[in-house]
C-alpha cells in the first residue's frame, strides 16, 4: 500500500514568497491569480541576482571566464528543466514563452509539411495561443482546422474525437489542463488515438507542468510546451520539448546568431539541436531562474504540490457552492481539474467583481482568459477566475468568499 503524501509545511513555503508579505489597498494580499502568473520564492530571486552580480556574460561562444561560467549555468538549467518534462536536452529548447514554442512548431514543422486540405485538430477549451498560430499556418498552407467538442460536463469529447480523426489529420493540438475550466485532459489518451490515425500531438503545458508535473515521456505526446512564469520562475523564459527525432527532421524557425554553422553570403548551415531554434542572444538570467524554480518544484515533490492543490481547491469549491447565485464553470470532481475555479455571480460584470476584490486586497483574474471560444461555448462574455497554487491557503479561500458577499451586498 501506498503511503499517503506528507502534506506541505505551508507556513515554511509561504515564507519562501517575498511578495506575500505585501499589503494592498490596507489589506494582507491575497493573492488568487496564479493561473496567470506564479509568485517567485526567493531561491529564485537569489539564483538570477548571483548571475547578473557574478556570472554575467553571453553564452557559447566566449572562452574567458565569466563566457564560461555563464554558459554552464545555462546548459546547466537546460538539464534541470529537461528532466523535471522527461525529453532529451538535446530536444529541450528555450523560448521566450509557451506561444513561441507553439509558434515554433507551428512554422518550422507544420509550415513545411501541411498541404492543402490536411486538417489540424484543436479544441473548444484551447487557448489562444493554441489557435492563432494554427489559423497562421492554415492560411499559408490551405490546411483546415477543426476542433473537439466540450461536453455539458466540461469534458473533452472523446467520441467526437474519432469521428474527427481521419487520413488528413496531421496535427492534434491540445490543452493539458484548461485555464479557464481546470480541466484535467486525458492526453496520453488522445495522443494515443490520434497516434493510431498517423498524426502528431502537440500538448499546450502551461497549466499542466507547473499544477501537475505533466511529463513529455508519460504523456506520450510529439511536442510539450510550457512557460516559465507559471512555474516560479521568471517571466521570458519558455520551453519547447520535443521528440528528439521530430526536432533533428524540423528546420529553423527563426535566423540570426547561435543557430548557425556556417553562414555565407547567400547561404547559410544550420547549427544542431536545440541551438537550431535559439536565434539570438538568449534569456539566460531567465533560464537560470527556471532551472532554480525546477530544483523549488522538485525539492518539495509534485505529488505534494499536487495534493495541495487538489485540497485548496476542492474547498474553494465547497465554499463557492454556498453563495447563492454564484455559477461555477468546470467539472465538479476536483481529482479531475486543476486549481483554477472560473465563476459568475448573477448578472454582475467580472470585471465590476474583480476591482472590489482588489480593494479588499485579493488579486483575482476577470476577462475571456484568453480563450474566447471556449467562453462562447460556456454561453458567457466573461467571468471571474480564482487560482491557488503552492502557496494558497483556505484562509485565502474564506477572504475570497468574504469578499464576493461584499460584492453581492455592493450591487444589490
Amino acid at each position: 500500500m501506498t503511503p499517503p503524501t506528507a502534506p506541505l509545511d505551508l507556513a515554511a513555503v509561504r515564507g519562501d514568497f517575498p511578495i506575500l508579505e505585501r499589503r494592498v489597498n490596507g489589506h494582507p494580499l491575497v493573492y488568487l491569480d496564479s493561473a496567470a502568473t506564479s509568485q517567485k520564492p526567493r531561491q529564485v530571486l537569489e539564483a538570477m541576482d548571483d548571475y547578473y552580480r557574478r556570472h554575467n556574460a553571453n553564452v557559447h561562444r566566449g572562452v574567458h571566464t565569466l563566457a564560461e561560467e555563464a554558459t554552464h549555468l545555462f546548459e546547466e538549467a537546460r538539464g534541470k528543466v529537461a528532466r523535471f518534462v522527461g525529453a532529451s536536452e538535446r530536444a529541450t529548447v528555450f523560448t521566450k514563452n509557451v506561444s513561441e514554442a507553439i509558434n515554433l512548431v507551428a512554422y518550422a514543422w507544420g509550415l513545411r509539411n501541411l498541404r492543402e486540405g490536411d486538417e489540424i485538430l484543436v479544441t473548444e477549451m484551447e487557448h489562444h495561443s493554441n489557435l492563432v498560430p494554427w489559423q497562421l499556418v492554415a492560411g499559408m498552407t490551405g490546411a483546415r482546422i477543426r476542433a473537439v467538442p466540450v461536453t455539458g460536463d466540461y469534458q473533452l469529447d472523446l467520441d467526437a474525437l474519432d469521428g474527427l480523426l481521419g487520413e488528413r489529420t496531421r496535427m492534434v493540438a491540445v490543452s493539458a489542463m484548461s485555464n479557464v475550466l481546470g480541466t484535467v485532459n486525458p492526453v496520453a489518451e488522445i495522443a494515443r488515438r490520434a497516434h493510431d490515425a498517423g498524426a502528431l500531438v502537440l500538448a499546450d503545458a502551461a497549466q499542466a507542468v507547473p499544477h501537475a508535473g505533466a511529463r513529455l515521456d508519460e504523456l506520450g505526446v510529439d511536442f510539450l510546451g510550457f512557460t516559465g512564469h507559471k512555474a516560479l520562475g521568471p517571466m521570458g523564459v519558455g520551453v519547447l520539448a520535443a521528440r528528439e527525432e521530430l526536432l533533428d527532421s524540423m528546420e529553423p524557425f527563426l535566423g540570426g546568431g547561435e543557430m548557425i554553422s556556417d553562414v555565407d553570403i547567400d547561404r547559410f548551415t544550420w547549427n544542431t539541436i536545440p541551438w537550431r531554434f535559439e536565434a539570438g542572444t538568449p534569456n539566460v538570467a531567465e533560464a537560470v531562474g527556471l532551472g532554480a524554480a525546477v530544483d523549488y518544484l522538485q525539492g518539495l515533490g509534485m505529488d505534494r504540490v499536487r495534493a495541495h492543490e487538489v485540497d485548496v481547491t476542492g474547498y474553494a469549491l465547497k465554499r463557492l457552492g454556498e453563495i447563492e447565485g454564484l455559477v461555477v464553470y468546470g467539472p465538479s470532481e476536483v481529482e479531475h481539474r486543476g486549481g483554477m475555479v472560473s465563476f459568475t455571480i448573477g448578472d454582475i460584470h467580472p470585471h465590476d467583481v474583480a476591482q472590489v476584490l482588489d480593494a479588499e486586497g485579493i488579486a483575482v483574474r476577470a476577462g475571456h482568459h484568453c480563450a474566447k471560444p471556449l467562453l462562447r461555448r460556456l454561453g458567457v462574455q466573461a467571468t471571474t477566475r480564482a487560482s491557488f497554487y503552492l502557496y494558497s491557503t483556505t484562509d485565502e479561500v474564506d477572504a475570497l468568499v468574504a469578499g464576493l458577499e461584499r460584492v453581492k451586498r455592493f450591487f444589490a
